[in-house]
């Protein structure tokens, strides 16, 4: 289940809410319980998340109601994948394309038998 994440910088509590379909106390708990969740504040003092923490709460909420995980079993999931999480991983560009290029070459030879 992919759910798309609207084009915006920030996001107030309600659309977050609304996103990941759990009230608006359950999001205030998760931020007390995962360090990871951390909306920033408004001069109003109102809670503005940014898209990153968008998607830390809806893994929080597969972990926890799709997978069964516990608290404490998201909470040690998030700890070692916070850095896979945040950011792409690095790719070996060269590596990329000298794989690509072998498997083209392997379907022109395939081609090549057939004519």
């Amino acid at each position: 289940m992919s759910i798309e994440i609207p084009d915006k910088l920030y996001f107030k509590i309600g659309e977050v809410s609304k996103l990941a379909c759990v009230a608006p106390h359950v999001l205030r708990y998760w931020e007390s319980e995962f360090k990871e969740i951390q909306p920033k504040r408004a001069n109003s003092n109102q809670r503005l998340y940014r898209r990153e923490d968008v998607k830390i709460v809806l893994l929080v909420k597969t972990l926890l109601h799709e997978q069964g995980y516990t608290l404490s079993g998201a909470k040690k999931f998030l700890a070692g994948k916070k850095q896979s999480l945040l950011t792409p991983p690095k790719t070996d560009i060269a590596g990329c394309l000298q794989t690509i290029k072998e498997e083209l070459l392997a379907v022109d030879k395939m081609l090549n038998k057939k004519e």
